[in-house]
C-alpha cells in the first residue's frame, strides 16, 4: 500500500475518533455548547488526543517519544495516561484533573472517568498491575481501582471509592473499602439473572420507545429536534459522579436489617413470656421498652421517604 493512501486512511479514522470523543462530551456533559468549545477548552479530549500518539509510538517501539509526549500531556492537562494503556472507543474524562491511568490498565468503549481517579496497582512485580474497565463503566471523582481485576460492564463506582477487589456487571460500589450495592446481585454478589434480563428488555423497550417517538417528531423544526434529542441523551446517560440515585444507603440497610431482627426477638420475648405465665401460675411478666423505626432515626428514613416521594 503505497504512502499516501496510508496516510489518508490514517487521518480519517483520526477524523472519525475525534468525531466519536465530541459526541461523547455532548452526551454526558451538559455544560457542552458547541464543538469548537469542546475541541479547546476540554482537557479530557486534549489528553486523549495525545495519548492515541503516544500510544501509536509506543507499540511502535518508540518507548521513549511516547513516554515525552505522555509527560507533556500530564504538564499541559493534569491528567496522566501512561502511553502502554489501551483505551477503547468513546472515551471520556470530565473535568480530569489528577486522573492516573498506569501501564497496564485496559479501558473500553463508553467508559467515563471523573476527576481525581486512579486505575492503579498494588504490586510491582511486572506483567498485568492495573485494572480492566469494560464497556460503559462510569468512575465518580476521587475513587481508586486498585490491582490487575476487572470491573464489569456497566458497573459505577461512586465517589471516593476504594476498590481492590473484581466488581461484576451492572454493580454499583461506594465507600471504602468499597461494598457493593446492587439490584442485580444477592448479598454474596453472585448475579441474579432473572433481574438483569428483567434490565434489558426494560432497556430494549425504552430504545425501542426512543426510536417511535423520534419518528414521529419527524416533522418538528429540526433545532427543537435535535433539543429533544440531546435532553433525552444527557438523561439516561449522565449518571453525576456514578452514584445511582435510587440506590440505598448502604448504612441504611444495614441498620433497618438490624431492626428487623430486634423486632424480631422481641415478638419471641413476648411469646416466651405468654407460654411461661400459662406453665407457671407465679410467673410475671415485665415489661421493657420496645424499639421502633423512630427511636433509629439517625438513618434518616423520613429523609429517603421524602427524597423517594419526590423522585416518583
Amino acid at each position: 500500500m503505497s504512502l499516501p493512501t496510508t496516510l489518508f486512511k490514517s487521518l480519517a479514522n483520526i477524523k472519525k475518533d475525534l468525531k466519536e470523543d465530541i459526541d461523547a462530551v455532548f452526551n454526558r456533559d451538559p455544560a457542552a455548547r458547541n464543538s469548537l468549545e469542546v475541541i479547546l477548552t476540554y482537557p479530557g479530549i486534549h489528553a486523549l488526543i495525545l495519548h492515541r500518539g503516544a500510544h501509536y509510538l509506543w507499540q511502535h517501539e518508540q518507548k521513549l517519544a511516547a513516554r515525552v509526549i505522555s509527560y507533556g500531556s500530564r504538564i499541559i492537562t493534569g491528567i496522566e495516561i501512561h502511553p502502554a494503556a489501551t483505551i477503547g472507543r468513546r472515551f471520556f474524562i470530565d473535568h480530569g484533573v489528577g486522573v492516573v491511568i498506569g501501564e497496564t490498565a485496559e479501558i473500553g468503549d463508553d467508559v467515563t472517568l471523573y476527576h481525581g481517579v486512579t486505575l492503579g496497582g498494588v504490586s510491582q512485580d511486572n506483567g498485568k498491575r492495573h485494572p480492566t474497565l469494560e464497556d460503559g463503566v462510569t468512575v465518580g471523582a476521587g475513587a481508586k481501582v486498585l490491582g490487575p481485576f476487572t470491573v464489569g460492564k456497566n458497573a459505577k463506582i461512586g465517589s471516593n471509592a476504594v476498590v481492590v477487589k473484581p466488581v461484576p456487571a451492572y454493580a454499583t460500589m461506594v465507600g471504602s473499602a468499597a461494598r457493593m450495592i446492587s439490584d442485580y446481585h444477592d448479598e454474596k454478589g453472585n448475579p441474579v439473572p432473572s433481574k438483569i434480563a428483567t434490565n434489558k428488555s426494560k432497556a430494549a423497550l425504552k430504545a425501542a420507545d426512543s426510536q417511535r417517538d423520534t419518528s414521529q417528531s419527524k416533522n418538528n423544526a429540526k433545532t427543537e429536534s435535535q433539543s429533544s434529542k440531546d435532553n433525552s441523551t444527557r438523561t439516561t446517560t449522565f449518571q453525576a459522579y456514578g452514584i445511582d440515585p435510587y440506590s440505598q444507603d448502604p448504612v441504611a440497610e444495614a441498620f433497618a436489617k438490624m431492626l428487623e431482627h430486634i423486632q424480631q426477638s422481641e415478638n419471641r420475648l413476648d411469646q416466651l413470656q405468654t407460654a411461661m405465665s400459662k406453665l407457671d401460675p407465679n410467673f410475671s411478666k415485665k415489661e421493657y421498652d420496645k424499639l421502633c423505626l423512630k427511636d433509629l432515626d439517625v438513618i434518616g428514613q423520613d429523609d429517603m421517604d421524602d427524597a423517594g416521594a419526590e423522585q416518583k
